[in-house]
């Protein structure tokens, strides 16, 4: 993806040992000689220098300052850097630093006895992992376990981490570039009521129409060969799609039906992101899986992983599970979600999200898409919402290409530059915008953030038809 905040700042296309390029520190200088970011080509990525960060806002090494509407990648959910979260990381690091996973420690303890808590139905026990990706690998590897099964159905529109079992999984064009990968991954089209695949006129048939799609691939895939149906409860970087009301429980009905393992990864959707501990309890649908990561501990100390129901955990009570992680359970990681989890708690964070959504993000976006001809389609819930832009809102021809690339992308790049100049950092997919800013954002600090988009759309405007 194209850095059009490196544009802003006036920085060319050149090697990073052209002498032309502006390096203006030491950081700046290594970066570009020794670091590969992901998913970027170092030979024209120019990152921002982030010098500092505080609640919903982080500033680079000149001093200009951003809102962070992305939560850096969806993750910074308590902010960056509470103090509570910091001081619980100090006094854990005072304690115990790391120990190897085959030992027991309080904070890796509690975290699980928290996560677990939190889980719906009989969810109680948690293997722990050191990010989402690692959490989907184990997810595959204990629904396969516990079915004696192989197949694992997983959505075209979907993410789900770039090791080699998750970008498998993966359903977008990430695991273009890594395929062929390891067998037994099928793929199947969820409900995305604005692009129906099936044709449908609204909601509920969308729903009726994707579970029936799913239930034939089971049928033609053979149920006695399918481990598990893994699933985003709400899909994040595909386009904040929020599930029609019926549909998560029609999948744990088929699963329920053919003795296949429901796995809810809650990666990007967990830990408040939906305006629910996690996004499956606004179904109220009990998964045998969960993953988790990113908002467990905000990011603070890398940290994810699984948990699982009773019944999957008894496999394994007298036969060893047979994965590892030297930094399973960190204490330190563990430690920050702990104190993570007391913070959602004292102040509030669930319900907040959820009512910011419902007062005013909702309606914000639903008067932007009135005003602006290039807003196709406005969804989400919580502090989870997505705003697709379109050239031609009669066709929902988007605003750019699918997987757009090599300036063929260049109207979005147009938009987030416009975000960032004005002072908000954008979360940026394919012709979406997502609105993900911390769950501690202050009310006027949201209406201003949404104040700049409505602004920038005028940009995205000028590429529509109406």
């Amino acid at each position: 993806m194209r850095d059009a905040g490196a544009e802003r700042l006036g920085m060319d296309a050149a090697t990073p040992t052209d002498p032309v390029v502006p390096i203006a520190s030491a950081a700046r200088r290594n970066d570009a000689r020794h670091v590969l970011h992901p998913w970027s080509s170092h030979g024209a990525l120019r990152p921002v220098v982030v010098a500092g960060a505080d609640g919903a806002h982080f500033w680079d090494e000149d001093g200009r300052r951003w809102l962070d509407f992305s939560s850096q990648l969806v993750n910074t959910n308590v902010g960056h850097q509470h103090p509570k979260l910091i001081a619980a990381i100090k006094a854990q690091a005072d304690k115990l630093c790391t120990v190897a996973p085959y030992h027991a420690n309080e904070a890796t303890s509690e975290a699980a006895r928290l996560i677990a808590e939190l889980a719906p139905g009989d969810l109680n026990r948690v293997f722990f992992t050191n990010g989402g990706a690692e959490a989907i690998e184990n997810a595959i590897r204990m629904a396969r376990l516990h079915t004696g099964r192989h197949k694992i159905l997983a959505a075209y529109r979907s993410y789900h981490g770039a090791t080699a079992g998750a970008i498998a999984a993966t359903g977008d064009p990430r695991r273009w570039a890594s395929e062929p990968g390891p067998p037994g991954i099928v793929r199947f089209w969820g409900p995305y009521p604005y692009r129906s695949a099936f044709h449908a006129t609204d909601a509920a048939q969308e729903c009726e129409r994707a579970l029936a799609h799913l239930a034939d691939t089971i049928m033609a895939e053979g149920a006695q060969n399918v481990a598990a149906i893994l699933l985003e409860t709400v899909v994040g970087a595909n386009g904040i799609l929020v599930p029609p009301d019926g549909y998560l429980q029609g999948v744990r009905a088929l699963c329920d039906a053919h003795g296949i393992a429901m796995i809810a990864d809650e990666v990007m959707a967990g830990f408040g992101r939906c305006g629910e501990w996690f996004a499956v309890d606004r179904w109220n649908v009990v998964p045998d899986l969960i993953t988790f990561a990113k908002g467990v501990n905000s990011g603070y100390v890398p940290l994810g992983g699984v948990i699982m129901s009773d019944a999957i955990a008894a496999d394994f009570a007298t036969r060893a599970y047979p994965g590892g992680l030297t930094y399973s359970g960190h204490p330190l990681a563990c430690a920050a979600a702990v104190a993570c989890i007391g913070i959602y708690k004292e102040e509030g964070l669930i319900d907040r999200a959820r009512a910011l959504g419902e007062d005013i993000v909702g309606p914000a976006l639903q008067a932007m898409q009135a005003r602006h001809p290039s807003v196709g389609d406005v969804r989400g819930l919580g502090l989870f919402w997505a705003i697709e832009l379109v050239r031609d809102r009669d066709t929902h021809e988007p605003l750019v290409p699918f997987n757009a690339s090599g300036g063929a992308d260049a109207a979005m790049a147009e938009f987030a530059a416009a975000c960032k100049r004005r002072g908000l950092w954008p979360f940026v997919a394919g012709n979406r915008l997502h609105i993900v800013p911390p769950l501690i954002v202050g009310e006027q600090d949201l209406r201003e953030g949404l104040a700049i988009v409505d602004e920038a759309l005028d940009i995205a405007d000028r590429h529509s038809v109406g």
